[in-house]
């Protein structure tokens, strides 16, 4: 059973950074998508960002941000240590949410992907 395990969340005063962390066990497939959605109480779970594992393949897209995070926020990836990143800078209070990791791993292609979501890790930006 594929896991996803998340670090690095905690509070953090506005204009700091954190850097968020998700390492996928045991393994995904060659072709996967990783990424971060965050969810604020109240509100719909919404995009941050996602990353293909290899570029030019348009059946599994290339590297996506939400609107609200562009140019703060930078994703990365590290194929050998099946970890993917999030750089967040400049917090806002508004950025304050459990930010859960996803893996959307695929089998083949053409075909659909199979979904996974770590448990989720609070970001919480407060002076």
């Amino acid at each position: 059973q594929v896991q996803l395990v998340e670090s690095g969340g905690g509070l953090v005063q506005p204009g700091g950074s954190l850097r968020l962390s998700c390492t996928v066990s045991p393994n995904f497939y060659a072709l996967n998508v990783m990424g971060w959605y965050r969810q604020a109480p109240g509100q719909q779970r919404e995009l941050v960002a996602t990353m293909p594992s290899v570029v030019n393949v348009p059946e599994i897209g290339t590297t996506t941000y939400g609107d609200g995070v562009k140019g703060r926020f930078t994703i990365s990836r590290d194929n050998a240590k099946k970890t993917a990143y999030l750089q967040m800078n400049n917090l806002k209070p508004e950025d304050t949410a459990v930010y859960y990791c996803n893996l959307k791993n695929y089998r083949r292609i053409p075909g659909r992907p199979d979904d996974y979501w770590g448990q989720g890790t609070q970001v919480t930006v407060s002076s």
